[in-house]
């Protein structure tokens, strides 16, 4: 029987070993041996081939050559970045996961990729997949929170939070779906919370679009969580996109949208309805008509505005001091931010920014009184056509209170139907900011009873405003741009402080012909006096020590050997004058040791301003230069300026704007203290975090939906609040609505100068001084430049903000409670846990998870 001495044979030969295969062992020896001959070439591209080869047909050395197999997979991606091979990029990543597909480093590491190439809702998915294999990864945490502040923006948690606003739409809905508008389509749905309201009142089809695929995907979970997912079309698509029937099967009678910004029109909203009104909506209503008809809600809008003294928003969008840290400023001529309206379309960045005024750091003033500024009908396709195409207005506003003119700020009232309405004013309680535009033109102050003319406009479907002039006495004073005859018609004492005012427009030949622009956070820090010159103090001190510790300098001058120079590094972030404030430090001395800077400034702009800056103060602009130029590896960027060199200086920023520390800061000063001299340093030397306790529903408002009362009964919050980022930035804490519970303590300290110093955790006892619910743990720094020399950005000319961990479950406390919190560092990211200590017993302690509270 053939068949049975077959079975027979391959059983035995199933109870054997796998046969070697000498060829194929040989090969992968080989490979093994010429990748890592390639690592150390930095051969990345073949090296990893070479792996490829290896683990595919040695699938056991996986768990041995994991980690070179990573190393080599993420410097091949980065070269493949770097040269824009995208493909070739994520195909090495597709074969890395099939190799290790439960790999959560490698995919985080994807993840990584997507999001600096724009891919944010994949990049979502791959930090999610990562938390799920290894759910205490604090990179992917981190990367998580970082990209969910993109998804899913803060206003969601505010707007769905906002009980007044909610109800005011579902009053307006029931109106409409009750008067006959039974088809419904809910543009820009978000979570499908308007969607559902026309649902729930009545409405016989309703449609949704949603452009972003992750609020897209998250409406479609509400939706069906909600009982209605078969009852309400979810559409992943621009509204200006859809079309009948091919979208919806027919015109329908009702479009809700809330597809506004601070400035109101800035999401395209105009746009959205006139194609709504052309192709998706039905005709609006006409007296002799029986007809079915559309309407849309909101139906109108009013904006207003009024003239502002801020000092916040000045010190952020014009340089207000003419020295820092003994640079005089004054040659840069006129400094200002991108935002402006006044500018030609397409070079600046946007017309306006946004501010809680109510939160602005030292208030605000009111300058005018609210003037209407626009009434604009939604349901009026006339109208809506034509506000692109009108002529340019002006505003006349008369001045009630004297003081400094900084900005306009508008808000609007969104009329929804005749008896609901929601107004964005800054003194009311609203989740709306308001729209600020800020005024470009130097420190100018205005007298009760001058007129502001004002220039608005609706070009390319923005809300444009622009301050040209001050009227006084009959006068007229342009603020966009100066005639010198004004000097003349100011000879009367009355107008002495006008004219001196004006004086300061007036350019000189050595006054460059343009502004210069820098982002609102530079200005910022231009702007922030303490903290250059308390740089310049500890910069003189450590410039001091080096001269005094070397002795040799003497002998080499009398030699007639040049002396060596002090190498000074300047990595900060964006545009820095501390390189410059070096070299003048090294060219203001007496000594023959000079100073030798290096900025990382990148920017043509920037470094056209930093040499006009060292001419204006007399440095040499042989010893200032611009270390990226020479630089073609980020990695490179502290390498030493000669090969045999060492830093004199390293400065380092490690505070970000919006209250965090910034990513890699620690792993940049482990890297930085090798490269110093004898006696260098890095600036700053540590930093201390401190915080404290504090009760603020405010800040629980804006960081997750709390419940399903505010939402309408809707059950949303367990799905958005997935995308919940436990550490609320940008605050000021000096204006948050909130209850301190303790004193501040310090929380942790980073040693940037002696890595043996630093720990990875510690607890800190928190004794309560007030009862309440400890909510939020807001915290700020003290960066010590040296022992002796300290800056907080808890300070009144800080030009960064406070940050706060917000706690998931509040902590019910009692005066003379004692809480812990726990401090875990890993690389530069710190995590905070909240323990409350009640009897000593562990079954009575309450243990609140807190975030990363560092930011890439």
């Amino acid at each position: 029987m053939p068949n049975s001495a077959a079975r027979a044979k391959s059983a035995r030969r199933a109870r054997r070993g796998p046969r070697e295969d000498p060829a194929r062992n040989e090969l992968v020896s080989r490979s093994l041996q010429s990748a890592q001959q390639c690592l150390l070439h930095r051969d990345y591209g073949t090296a990893y081939v070479h792996y490829l080869l290896v683990l595919h047909l040695a699938p056991l050395l996986k768990h041995v050559a994991a980690d070179s197999f990573r190393f080599t997979l993420f410097k091949w991606a980065s070269e493949l970045d770097s040269l824009g091979r995208i493909q070739d990029l994520f195909n090495c990543y597709e074969q890395a996961l099939e190799l290790f597909p439960d790999d959560e480093v490698i995919v985080n590491s994807m993840g990584e990729h997507l999001f600096r190439m724009g891919f944010r809702d994949e990049a979502a998915a791959q930090f999610h997949r990562a938390l799920k294999l290894r759910p205490d990864f604090p990179e992917a945490r981190e990367n998580f929170y970082r990209v969910s502040n993109w998804l899913v923006e803060r206003w969601h948690f505010l707007m769905l939070n906002d009980r007044g606003r909610n109800r005011k739409y579902q009053l307006a809905i029931q109106r409409a779906v009750r008067e006959g508008c039974s088809t419904v389509l809910d543009i820009g749905t978000g979570t499908g919370i308007l969607g559902m309201c026309a649902q729930k009142t009545g409405a016989s089809e309703v449609f949704a679009c949603e452009l972003s695929k992750t609020m897209y995907e998250l409406a479609r979970e509400v939706v069906s969580a909600n009982g209605m997912a078969d009852s309400i079309k979810i559409l992943h698509k621009k509204s200006l996109d859809m079309e009948v029937p091919k979208d919806i099967p027919t015109r329908v009678s009702l479009v809700v949208t809330e597809t506004v910004d601070a400035g109101l029109l800035g999401e395209s909203i105009v746009e959205s309805l006139i194609h709504a009104w052309r192709h998706l909506l039905l005709p609006p209503p006409v007296r002799t008509s029986t007809c079915s008809t559309g309407r849309v809600i909101p139906a109108s809008a009013t904006v207003f505005t009024m003239a502002v003294e801020c000092q916040d928003i000045r010190r952020h969008h014009r340089l207000c001091v003419s020295a820092v840290g003994g640079l005089d400023l004054t040659a840069a001529g006129e400094i200002r931010s991108p935002v402006n309206s006044s500018a030609a379309v397409g070079e600046v960045s946007e017309p306006y920014t946004t501010e809680r005024l109510s939160r602005a750091r030292g208030g605000f003033t009111a300058l005018t009184p609210p003037c209407r500024l626009l009434d604009l009908n939604f349901n009026n396709l006339q109208e809506l056509e034509g506000l692109c195409s009108r002529e340019t207005s002006q505003l006349r506003v008369q001045v009630l209170e004297e003081g400094v003119l900084d900005a306009l700020a508008v808000w609007f009232q969104l009329h929804l139907d005749q008896d609901n309405s929601i107004s964005t004013g800054p003194h009311e309680d609203t989740c709306w900011e308001q729209a600020i535009y800020p005024v470009q033109s130097p420190h100018f102050r205005v007298q009760r009873n001058d007129e502001i003319l004002v220039d608005v406009s609706c070009q390319d479907a923005y809300l444009r405003l622009c301050c040209v002039a001050v009227v006084r006495d009959g006068q007229t004073f342009r603020l966009d741009r100066v005639e010198r005859s004004v000097s003349v018609a100011c000879a009367q004492s009355a107008e002495v402080e006008l004219c001196s005012a004006l004086a300061s427009l007036h350019t000189s030949p050595d006054t460059p012909l343009r502004p210069f622009t820098l982002e609102s956070s530079e200005i910022a820090l231009l702007n922030n006096v303490s903290y250059h010159s308390n740089f310049r103090l500890a910069l003189d001190s450590l410039l001091t020590s080096l001269r005094s510790a070397r002795g040799s300098q003497g002998s080499e001058v009398a030699s007639g050997r040049s002396p060596e120079p002090f190498y000074v590094l300047d990595v900060s972030e964006g545009f820095s004058v501390l390189s410059l404030m070096a070299a003048q430090a090294g060219s203001d001395s007496t000594s023959s040791c000079s100073v030798r800077a290096y900025s990382s400034v990148e920017k043509e702009q920037h470094q056209v301003l930093l040499r006009l800056l060292a001419r204006a103060n007399g440095v040499d602009e042989s010893v200032l230069e611009f270390w990226l130029t020479h630089v073609e590896d980020d990695s490179a960027v502290f390498q030493r300026p000669t090969s045999e060199k060492l830093w004199s200086a390293i400065v380092l920023d490690c505070i970000e704007p919006c209250g965090l520390t910034r990513q890699g800061m620690m792993e940049k000063a482990t890297l930085a203290r090798c490269l110093l001299e004898d006696g260098g340093r890095i600036f700053p030397e540590r930093i201390a975090v401190h915080g404290l306790l504090v009760e603020s529903d405010m800040l629980l408002q804006e960081s997750a939906v709390q419940g399903v009362e505010p939402t309408l009964g809707f059950n949303i919050a367990p799905f958005i609040n997935q995308f919940t980022v436990p550490v609320h930035v940008f605050l000021d804490l000096s204006t948050l609505e909130c209850r301190h519970l303790s004193e501040p303590v310090q929380l942790f300290v980073l040693d940037l100068m002696n890595n043996s110093a630093n720990y990875t955790s510690t607890n800190v006892r928190v004794q309560v001084s007030a009862s309440g619910r400890v909510t939020a743990v807001p915290f700020w720094y003290q960066i010590y430049l040296d022992t002796d020399v300290s800056v907080s950005t808890f300070c009144e000319d800080s030009h960064w903000k406070q940050a706060a961990v917000v706690l998931q479950h509040p902590l019910s406390v009692r005066a003379g409670d004692w809480v812990r919190l726990s401090v875990r560092l890993h690389k530069s990211s710190m995590s905070i846990s909240a323990l409350k200590e009640t009897g000593g017993s562990p079954a009575d302690t309450t243990v609140t998870e807190g975030p990363v509270i560092s930011t890439a």
